[in-house]
Order: structure tokens, then C-alpha cells, then sequence
């Protein structure tokens, strides 16, 4: 097998992409044929020092671009990419433009879109003013109309009706037989899974990892607020929430949870009145955002008399009065792996529903800075379970933000 060519690109990335790099790479040279047989998977996993997860990892990537086929009982072979039919994708993302993620996760679908094999189709602008509801609506029909070869949907949020809109729509493709693959969050109520295939990132540890984070910055009273009809990552979200409250305070700690317009300055007040919480965890930089400005009003001080942190790590989030701690999803490659998922579903209709989770960092920043007096206080915490914040190696002190916390979280993650 040549290892010159692309040499380059296989020294980085993970090591899935390295070998698919190099198997590629044996197909364009000609070292494999069309209607060839590649080498079964525990030979490529003994050639590359590879497990076979990792093998098959490799070897889907070579399927959804058409490379190869794997046929249940024959093996992966070769295929004739000249015969290869042409897919045609739509995407219906209500909030496309008004939610920050969705440009980028477009984006990812379309970068690894190769070989001008897949088109994505946007959909037509139609009557100005329109609902959300309404627009996705038509354009259901009219991807139906166009018997697309399939639909990225990412189901509406902050709508009441919503989830009855979006199960009407996952209905009406189902019964076009068009395959779905849900973008970001599901059309059922955590903690149940819908029959179709999800990509996003594990929303309850992100709940858990932020809210950790909080506690182990030396705040005792953390709070989650969620604005009401918030998508259903949220509820998951929250349940990351309680799981970190109670490993760490244990049962008995108060669930300071709260569904709350963020910039309603009343709701706030009150809360803070009655509750006193020193942190507040927000289910997305949206809502942290709002409430940083609320807070500002009530000339309420971040992160001094309250940390705030969120989830998303839009581009605003580090400009923000206090550059703002939170998750950073990765949402070029949620978009590379939701095209992954959709031709594996094209390819095997029949198997079994599957969430794809991409994995998230946590970016810290000056809107959890601990204080001196707090972090004496978590030097000597109670007994934690680390869980993921350890173990994934996932946190990023954001050296872009001039924050104390540079000098202040290095022996403490």
C-alpha cells in the first residue's frame, strides 16, 4: 500500500481517519479494483495496529462516500464509483440563522460531501413573514414533492405545539419513505428515544461536566435555569444537572432548577431573593447571555457574587460583559458524522435506530473566575467522583480571555 501520497493529512486526526486515508489512497492507485475484496477486518486491524471498532469506523467513512460496499456475509467490496447514484439531501432546520449551531453543522454536512456524489438542498424561501411551524410545513412538502433521497432535521424548540408539528412531519416523511437523521435533539421527552437516528453531543454529561465544574470552583448553590419549550436536550441537560448536584452535595441539596424567561427582570429578582444561589448553569449561551444583561440591571456582579456558565460556546460568548464559561460543541463534525449516519441508513435501512455522540469541551472562562475566599473553601471539598472532566481530558482554560482563572484552575482540573 502506498504511504506517500497524503502522507501529510495521516499524521493528524484520529487514528480511524488515518487508516481510511491510507485505504483510500490504495483505491485511487488502483492497488484495489472495482468488485475486489479488501482485506477482512481483523487482517486490517493487525496491518495498522488497529482494534476493529476503529477498522470499522474507517471502512463506514469508505461507504458513505462510495467506495466501497459491505454486503452482510461477503465482506467489503470495492465499488464502481461510476455507477454510483447521485443522493439528493434536504435539510429542514427551522432555526437555521437564528440559532448559532446550525450554520456550522450545514457546514460540516457539506465538507464532507466528496466527489460532487451529494447535493444539498436548502429548499425554496417562502411567503415572507411566514411561522416556523407554517415553513416547516412546506418544506416537508416540498421535499416530498422532490422525493429527495433524505432529510436533516433538527426539530422545532420554543414553540408550543412543537413537538405535535414536529411528529407530523417525522410521520409524513415515514410515510414517503424518506429516512430522517435528527440533528442536535430528539422529537420525544428525555429520557426516550424516537425510532430515528441521532447526532449530537451527550447533552446529560454536558449538564453534569458544567455543573461540576461550578462546584468545584467553590460555589455551594448552583442553579439551572431553562427558558419554557426549550428543546428536549434541555430536560437531558437538566438530568446532568441533578445527577452532579447529588453526587456531590448528596441527596438532600436543593434542586434549584428553574424554567425562567431570562430577561425578565422580576422572575430573576425573585429568584435570586429567594433562592440566593451562587452560580447559575444556563442550558445554552442564549439564555446565559440574556441573563448576564438582566443580572447587569439588577447590578447583580459576574462572577463575584454569581458564576454563570452556559452551553454551546457561540461566537459571542468569549465578547460577552463577562466572557462566558461553557460547552463547545463540535458542530463541523456533527455535521460531517450526521452525513456518516444517513448514508449508513440509506445503505441499511432495516437496522436498529443509533445515537451518534460527538464529544464537547468544556472552554472556561471569567464568568466562573473563583474568588481567594471560595477557592480555600474547595481545596477540602467532600469526596467527588471526576467523571468526565478527568477522564476525557475535555477542558479548555480560553487563554484569549483575561481572566484570573489562567493562573487559578491548573491544579484544580
Amino acid at each position: 500500500m502506498s504511504r506517500k501520497v497524503n502522507a501529510e493529512a495521516a499524521l493528524e486526526g484520529p487514528k480511524y481517519q488515518r487508516i481510511y486515508l491510507e485505504l483510500r489512497e490504495a483505491l485511487a492507485v488502483g492497488t484495489y479494483s472495482p468488485g475486489d475484496k479488501l482485506p477482512g477486518e481483523n487482517d486490517l486491524a493487525d496491518r495498522f495496529g488497529a482494534s476493529r471498532p476503529t477498522i470499522r469506523r474507517a471502512l463506514a467513512q469508505l461507504e458513505s462516500e462510495g467506495f466501497v460496499d459491505r454486503r452482510m456475509g461477503s465482506g467489503t467490496v470495492v465499488a464502481n464509483r461510476q455507477d454510483r447514484k447521485a443522493f439528493v439531501f434536504g435539510l429542514l432546520i427551522p432555526e437555521l440563522g437564528m440559532t448559532e449551531i446550525f450554520e456550522p453543522i450545514c457546514q460540516g454536512i457539506s465538507q464532507a460531501h466528496l466527489g460532487g456524489q451529494h447535493d444539498l438542498l436548502w429548499g425554496p424561501t417562502f411567503s415572507q413573514g411566514g411561522s416556523r411551524e407554517a415553513q416547516a410545513e412546506q418544506l416537508c412538502r416540498y421535499y416530498i414533492e422532490r422525493k429527495v433521497s433524505g432529510v436533516f432535521f433538527a426539530p422545532i424548540e420554543l414553540l408550543a405545539g412543537g413537538d405535535a408539528i414536529n411528529l407530523s412531519i417525522a410521520r409524513a416523511f415515514d410515510e414517503a419513505r424518506i429516512p430522517i437523521v435528527l440533528l442536535d435533539r430528539d422529537i420525544c421527552l428525555y429520557p426516550e428515544r424516537s425510532k430515528y437516528d441521532l447526532v449530537g453531543i451527550d447533552n446529560r454529561r454536558a449538564g453534569y461536566v458544567l455543573t461540576e465544574h461550578l462546584l468545584l470552583s467553590g460555589s455551594h448553590r448552583v442553579a439551572f435555569f431553562a427558558q419554557p419549550l426549550s428543546a428536549h436536550t434541555v430536560d437531558a441537560r437538566m438530568a446532568g444537572y441533578r445527577e452532579a448536584i447529588h453526587t456531590h452535595l448528596g441527596s438532600t441539596a436543593p434542586d434549584l432548577a428553574h424554567w425562567v424567561q431570562p430577561a425578565d427582570i422580576e422572575d430573576v429578582r425573585e429568584f435570586l431573593h429567594r433562592f440566593q444561589p451562587d452560580a447559575i448553569a444556563c442550558a445554552n449561551d442564549y439564555t446565559a447571555a440574556q441573563l448576564l444583561t438582566t443580572l447587569n440591571t439588577l447590578g447583580v456582579q459576574v462572577p463575584s457574587q454569581v458564576r454563570v456558565a452556559g452551553i454551546d460556546d457561540v461566537k459571542y460568548a468569549r465578547l460577552l460583559q463577562s466572557p462566558l464559561t461553557t460547552i463547545h460543541q463540535p458542530c463541523v463534525e456533527i455535521g460531517s458524522t450526521a452525513l456518516l449516519a444517513m448514508m449508513d441508513r440509506i445503505a441499511h435501512p432495516d437496522s436498529p435506530s443509533r445515537e451518534f455522540l460527538v464529544d464537547f469541551q468544556l472552554v472556561i472562562r471569567e464568568s466562573t473566575a473563583p474568588n481567594g475566599h471560595l477557592r480555600a473553601k474547595s481545596r477540602n471539598p467532600r469526596p467527588v467522583r471526576r467523571m468526565d472532566v478527568v477522564s476525557s481530558g475535555n477542558v479548555d482554560i480560553d487563554h484569549d480571555s483575561p481572566s484570573p482563572l489562567k493562573a487559578a484552575r491548573a491544579d484544580e482540573i
